[in-house]
């Protein structure tokens, strides 16, 4: 699965209007909403200032929580340390164990619990990572939908049953998803990526474990996992809506409790530097894709603001990023071309990714390279750090203007531990950034010398790039294969 950390202090999820005030008890109109379906689809406000409440429940889960009125719903979500990073020596077991939550409790199959939440206007989702592994609930916060909804969801993520033949059909997709891989030379080369990256470090294995690991697993072993990772003193409680501090706790301490007993589990270790140098893999196809990528930071770096805002100018964005310009709009070398920090508890990639036609590839590697190279040379533009800092303060009010944005971001700054002022000094730091700052910090981190180089496509004669365009050129030469 794809690590969702900075994903998280990104959001861009679709946003609910405000509505009227919520009335005083006494003169509040019946509610007639029967499900959260019936409040998509409105606008954002522009700006939310956010008040978070904190507090741990008698179990150990830590609760962050921001009252919001404005919609007669809440969400919740738990994030448990309990990705792939925890597998040990089971691979693929973090995995497994997520997408076994909601296929069986007591007296409940998966269709059951599926329909229970349905019936109740309710929305249950669940994701593991490399991370972390996260369940939530969406649900009306009128007490007739809120409490057989949070009766449900505590019986699903605490008290799960993990039933044979559910553990047979699950085990069965994912097989077949190995098998689906094989074709695909973008998973093959990131695979390959991450084992050279990280090596026998916990990020190094497949996140969904290997057609050798996953056929062992046995129930036992699902249930011990879940008894440890999805224990209460492992999990951050992450609440937004329509909810009193009294509701709040009453919530938290209600799924707390139906959690295991136990504590946090250890943090991750750091890995260590990886031998630089590029891998090829031969695969039968038009495009080579082409994946550059070296150790990052973690999340708690002082440097994110200036990398985040850095990448932002360099392949963050879309159009007028420097490596589009370069490599799509100059030369119409590809259809996309893109970079990213992921910064997790451990120090996460740096990562360039593109595909182009087979025939120019090592043309287009050394030229995404000399970007690169130029980039951490010069830093960015007076007139690009100015275009990033508008386009973030732009864009930063999406990142609370939803309750589903919210539970999101709170969910983070409790794992990672940020402080609860990490929104607004995040939007401080990066306004004030200077060129020079951002250049030092690109600089401490990377370096080109230092790329771990992964291609994937077809061993053809090479040809010369085509000479840059003085307008953008209309069809890319490498647009992907569908």
């Amino acid at each position: 699965m794809i690590q969702p950390t900075i994903r998280l202090f990104a959001a861009t999820a679709l946003a609910f209007a405000l509505m009227a005030p919520v009335q005083a008890a006494d003169t509040k109109p019946a509610n007639t909403l029967q499900s959260v379906a019936e409040l998509e689809g409105k606008a954002p406000p522009t700006h939310r200032t956010l008040d978070i409440q904190t507090w741990n429940t008698a179990e150990g889960a830590r609760v962050l929580f921001v009252e919001a009125h404005e919609l007669p719903m809440f969400d919740l979500r738990l994030t448990f340390a309990a990705g792939s990073s925890h597998d040990g020596n089971l691979p693929g077991i973090a995995s497994l164990t997520n997408a076994m939550l909601n296929e069986g409790v007591a007296g409940k199959d998966v269709n059951a619990i599926a329909e229970g939440f349905e019936g109740l206007g309710a929305d249950f989702g669940n994701g593991a990572y490399r991370d972390m592994a996260v369940a939530s609930l969406r649900s009306l916060s009128v007490a007739d939908k809120r409490e057989p909804a949070l009766k449900l969801f505590a019986e699903v993520v605490g008290k799960p049953t993990f039933p044979a033949d559910a553990i047979a059909r699950i085990k069965n997709q994912i097989l077949a998803g190995f098998e689906y891989q094989k074709q695909n030379p973008g998973k093959l080369a990131s695979l390959q990526l991450f084992e050279r990256l990280y090596g026998k470090h916990p990020y190094g294995h497949p996140a969904d474990g290997t057609a050798e690991s996953i056929p062992p697993i046995t129930v036992d072993q699902l249930r011990a996992f879940h008894a440890k990772a999805y224990a209460a003193g492992n999990t951050v409680i992450a609440l937004v809506g329509d909810l009193s501090r009294k509701d709040a706790e009453a919530i938290a301490a209600q799924v707390s409790a139906a959690l295991p007993k136990g504590p946090a589990l250890a943090k991750v270790e750091q890995p260590v530097e990886p031998k630089a140098g590029p891998s090829h893999i031969d695969f039968p196809s038009k495009q080579t894709h082409l994946l550059l990528a070296q150790l990052g930071i973690d999340r708690n770096d002082p440097d994110y603001a200036a990398l985040s805002l850095g990448n932002q100018i360099l392949g963050g964005g879309s159009f007028g990023t420097r490596l589009m310009s370069e490599v799509r709009e100059k030369r119409g070398l590809t259809y996309g071309v893109y970079s990213t920090f992921v910064p997790m508890q451990a120090r996460g990639p740096f990562m360039i990714n593109l595909q182009t036609r087979a025939e120019l590839s090592e043309g287009t590697l050394k030229l995404v390279q000399d970007l690169l190279r130029d980039y951490l040379k010069t830093g960015p533009t007076q007139q690009e750090l100015d275009d990033a800092k508008r386009e973030l303060a732009g864009s930063f009010p999406l990142s609370n203007a939803s309750n589903a944005s919210i539970v999101g971001q709170l969910g983070a700054i409790g794992f990672y531990n940020l402080p609860l002022t990490y929104l607004e000094d995040y939007m401080r730091q990066s306004q004030e950034l200077t060129v020079e700052q951002v250049r030092d910090a690109l600089n401490r981190h990377l370096s080109a010398d230092k790329l771990v180089i992964v291609t994937a496509g077809p061993k053809v004669p090479q040809q010369p790039l085509p000479p840059p365009l003085a307008k953008p050129a209309e069809q890319p030469l490498g647009v992907p294969e569908h």
